[in-house]
């Protein structure tokens, strides 16, 4: 799905300005306290399916808020961490470095792989959002991988190597490794554990909005190609990784305070690059639910 003009997007009184990167794009003058009108939301709605990463400037929204807008996309999604829920909220997952009382406050390592989230579920996350309520004086930027991009210019002998099949997603797949190197990541309960058993997805999938191709796997949450020998899938999978966070694909967003971000789950990959330990960061993040990933052939 192409672009919408610029002399559409630019009319009064909100703005969505283009980055000059694979992928993104800023929306200016919007306030999200209120509740979009339905035109409005068409326009973000559309612009979200084609820039796939959306940043909102300077909103100084609620968390009650934050959920409103995000069901405007579907049903929230609540996270296995629950521990991690922001009071009051389980629709909130918080993202922070921050200790209470010796205690982390909420997952202060998440992002530390690139990924998609809840790749890991048999419905997957239509897309997630993100809003900055603290943030370091130094680094905390996130990275986003165009996987449309990536799936469009991947090598032939590769695309064909991989066209139709599916591969294991599984959140425990880096779980104990993130474990010994972080003290951010508790213990599962046998619950937590019942509620994240591996899924399979097809390895490229396509959007059900956009029509486009993505490829969907990540280094955090994939496992192994299914129906290959174990050192075929490995080989490929590391191709697959390299290929799909070529400089040309991403985007780095620096976050500006208050700024809420919502990205496309099925579009993107990302990353949190991380802060000094010293340097307080918090974050809330809601999460969409999406649809059972399928992959429609497209003839050349």
């Amino acid at each position: 799905m192409s672009a919408l003009p610029q002399s559409v997007l630019a009319h009064a009184p909100v703005a969505i300005r283009r980055f000059d990167a694979a992928l993104g794009a800023e929306v200016l003058g919007l306030d999200l306290h209120a509740p979009l009108p339905d035109e409005e939301f068409a326009r973000i709605h559309r612009a979200h399916l084609d820039h796939h990463v959306l940043v909102f400037r300077d909103q100084h929204i609620t968390p009650q808020q934050q959920i409103a807008f995000s069901r405007r996309f579907g049903p929230l999604q609540i996270h296995v961490l629950r521990q991690f829920q922001l009071p009051g909220h389980e629709e909130i997952l918080v993202v922070s470095n921050i200790k209470e009382n010796g205690k982390p406050i909420g997952l202060g390592d998440a992002g530390r792989m690139w990924h998609s989230d809840l790749s890991y579920k048999a419905l997957p996350s239509l897309g997630s959002m993100l809003h900055a309520q603290e943030l370091p004086a130094t680094g905390g930027d996130t990275l986003f991988a165009n996987m449309h991009r990536a799936w469009d210019e991947l090598p032939l002998a590769l695309r064909r190597a991989v066209e139709g099949r599916h591969a294991e997603h599984s959140y425990l797949a880096n779980y104990e490794e993130l474990r010994e190197r972080s003290p951010w990541r508790p213990a599962l309960t046998l619950e937590q554990v019942a509620e994240v058993k591996p899924v399979a997805h097809p390895i490229v999938r396509t959007h059900p909005e956009n029509g486009r191709n993505a490829l969907f796997v990540s280094e955090h949450f994939t496992t192994r190609i299914l129906g290959i020998p174990e050192d075929e899938s490995r080989d490929l999978l590391d191709q697959l990784f390299a290929h799909s966070v070529r400089p040309e694909f991403i985007y780095r967003h620096r976050w500006q305070p208050h700024d809420l971000l919502f990205w496309d789950n099925r579009s993107v990959m990302h990353l949190a690059t991380g802060c000094p330990d010293n340097q307080r960061r918090k974050l809330y993040r809601t999460t969409i639910e999406g649809d059972t990933p399928f992959y429609l052939i497209t003839k050349a």
